[in-house]
């Protein structure tokens, strides 16, 4: 029992250390990056690529219910730039279209 909690508190300090020296690298190779207009756009456009490239997986995996929730989160930002309304409500839509089978 002593011995899984020290190998789970040795795995999660190694998994730490290798966010942060992701995370370091990158600022230091960015640091040697000359930022043009192109690679500016491109930077600027990596934040929505990371959330497309987590929501389509889940849309896809998820079948009906999880693509309506989506749907229904993202109009919901449009309309009420408010996130966490905008996730309730994608539960809901999921847990509806569930309910009813889809």
């Amino acid at each position: 029992m002593a011995s899984s909690l020290w190998m789970s508190a040795i795995a999660i300090a190694l998994m730490a250390a290798a966010t942060m020296m992701t995370r370091l690298g990158g600022y230091w190779l960015m640091a040697h990056v000359p930022l043009t207009r192109r690679v500016r756009r491109m930077v600027e456009a990596l934040p929505g690529s990371v959330v497309i490239a987590t929501v389509v997986p889940i849309a896809v995996q998820g079948g009906v219910p999880a693509m309506l929730a989506i749907a229904a989160a993202v109009f919901a930002m449009v309309v009420r730039r408010n996130e966490l309304l905008a996730i309730a409500i994608g539960v809901v839509i999921a847990a509806a279209a569930r309910s009813v089978g889809l």
